[in-house]
């Protein structure tokens, strides 16, 4: 989950798929009856309500739970290393675009042997943690991307944001918040997964496909064209996640491409702001990547163990217990009815609903760890345009040619 950046979590488990496949897991916890729950959620105390969550699902599968919280970048790679070491956790929260580089490493048990069920999830988020037609753990939450956008700047340009449902309608309004003299669209191009993570709407919206970068063309000139024309700052290439919500945050710039994890700093900003949904290229809602976490049970030496991981795994996914852990995690829920539950208590959530609801994984489409190959020379041909290097058409073609 954000702050600390989703999409850079994918990278550091991508050389680490070495000699784990043939290795099994054990318990590590001291006694039979102490089971470890291992989560990438290290700001969240003992008092918070996600750790009352964990508790609960220990207590009602009759152990007591050792919880480890690693920071996200470090987690995947103590995991490897402890299914080497045959001391994996009994239940591990991990980054949904990693999931599949645990299963090619063999330290996850399917969904059909560990007793999990993601039956009540949305199907495209499923698809993250689906490999060769089966599905390991359940996506606990889900956050992905949207347009914030400031109240102020759009009415003193005269831009009525209902209006902005495709390429077309946007870039009509970034030119009518320059030509009133402020600033139009702020959003990350970073060379690093972060880049990759806010350019795949724009990718997706378009219509293309990950197996052919230059597919997007259309998207990676969009954002050529904002830079050329003064739409958005050259900041732009340098920027995270964090620092273009910063450039947003000084009620300058019309938009912001950023997720639910800034909702509570919106709230902070000290000007009114509004959220849509990313347009694709001739209108609806285009196609975000998802954030968040899935809920998995490693493998494990005794069955009777892995029954019981499942049942406290299969208990932090229930939707009687997922609608705190969500609210705890700000993440908006994988399960439609709790997401029911979250836009009756804040009508506000229902843009990041169907946000999450047109959000796809992006290791779908079978890609799973084929996905980190694809991604680093798509930042690469973003950061080239951007800075002038390269035409955007001749930068994907060159990426695709070094996708290996």
């Amino acid at each position: 989950m954000f702050p600390a950046p989703v999409p850079t979590r994918l990278l550091a488990a991508v050389g680490l798929v070495v000699s784990v496949a043939a290795c099994s897991s054990a318990p590590t916890a001291g006694t039979p009856d102490t089971f470890s729950v291992w989560d990438p959620y290290p700001q969240f105390t003992a008092e918070s309500e996600w750790v009352r969550t964990i508790e609960k699902c220990g207590a009602e599968a009759g152990v007591k739970i050792q919880r480890q919280a690693y920071d996200t970048t470090d987690l995947t790679s103590k995991v490897l290393l402890a299914a080497q070491q045959r001391t994996a956790p009994h239940v591990l929260v991990v980054d949904n675009p990693v999931v599949s580089t645990l299963v090619e490493a063999g330290v996850l048990k399917p969904n059909s042997e560990a007793g999990l069920d993601a039956g009540q999830v949305s199907p495209n988020l499923v698809a993250a943690g689906t490999v060769d037609g089966q599905t390991y753990g359940v996506p606990i939450g889900a956050n992905t991307l949207a347009l914030y956008y400031n109240k102020a700047v759009l009415a003193g340009a005269g831009v009525d944001p209902a209006s902005v449902k495709d390429w077309e309608s946007l870039n009509a309004a970034l030119a009518k918040v320059k030509a009133a003299g402020k600033k139009g669209i702020t959003f990350s191009a970073i060379g690093t997964e972060e880049g990759s993570f806010q350019f795949l709407p724009w990718f997706w919206g378009a219509g293309a496909s990950l197996t052919d970068l230059p597919s997007g063309r259309a998207a990676l000139e969009l954002w050529k064209s904002w830079l050329d024309n003064g739409y958005a700052p050259n900041s732009v290439v340098g920027n995270t996640q964090t620092t273009s919500w910063q450039e947003f945050a000084t009620g300058e710039y019309a938009f912001a491409e950023n997720g639910t994890w800034q909702l509570g700093n919106a709230k902070k900003a000290g000007f009114e702001y509004g959220v849509i949904p990313i347009p694709g290229r001739t209108g609806g809602t285009a196609p975000a990547p998802t954030g968040g976490e899935f809920v998995t049970v490693p493998v494990q030496d005794n069955k009777d163990t892995e029954a019981k991981a499942g049942r406290i795994a299969s208990c932090l996914t229930a939707p009687d217990k997922v609608l705190a852990a969500d609210t705890a995690l700000t993440y908006i829920s994988a399960v439609p009815s709790v997401q029911q539950q979250q836009v009756s208590a804040q009508p506000e959530l229902a843009v990041w609903v169907e946000a999450v609801k047109n959000a796809k994984g992006r290791t779908g489409d079978n890609l799973g760890t084929r996905y980190p190959r694809i991604s680093q020379p798509l930042w690469g041909a973003v950061q080239a345009a951007l800075t002038g290097a390269k035409a955007p058409e001749a930068a994907l073609r060159d990426a695709q040619a070094s996708v290996k």
